[in-house]
């Protein structure tokens, strides 16, 4: 069984035991998350949800916080004499998906 879920503005196809690497979440390392916000559960019988399935979450723990590998910004006017470096690293939280729950049926 696998769901898809929204956080941080994408969407991510989880399973149990899977371990990805999402935006920024406010918690300690080794707290547990519950996410709300599931658009499909598949398997056998596929749900789709209008926009989200009815009682169904994703249940997950945090494993690490951390940055990261740095973008760089490079903005150049030729024959100017000018240009602007810029660099960047994003903030990620690594969590590990520990269930997936389809709610009341």
């Amino acid at each position: 069984m696998y769901a898809v879920i929204r956080t941080g503005g994408k969407q991510y196809r989880v399973a149990k035991d899977s371990v990805l690497k999402i935006e920024s979440l406010a918690g300690d390392v080794g707290a547990k998350l519950t996410f709300g916000d599931v658009l499909m559960l598949g398997g056998d019988t596929p749900k789709l949800g209008a926009p989200l399935v009815k009682g169904a979450s994703v249940s997950c723990e945090i494993l690490e916080h951390g940055q990261g590998e740095k973008v760089v910004a490079f903005k150049k006017k030729r024959r100017k004499n000018t240009h602007r470096k810029r660099g960047h690293r994003q903030h990620f939280t690594k969590v590990k998906i520990l269930g997936i729950s389809a709610g009341k049926e």
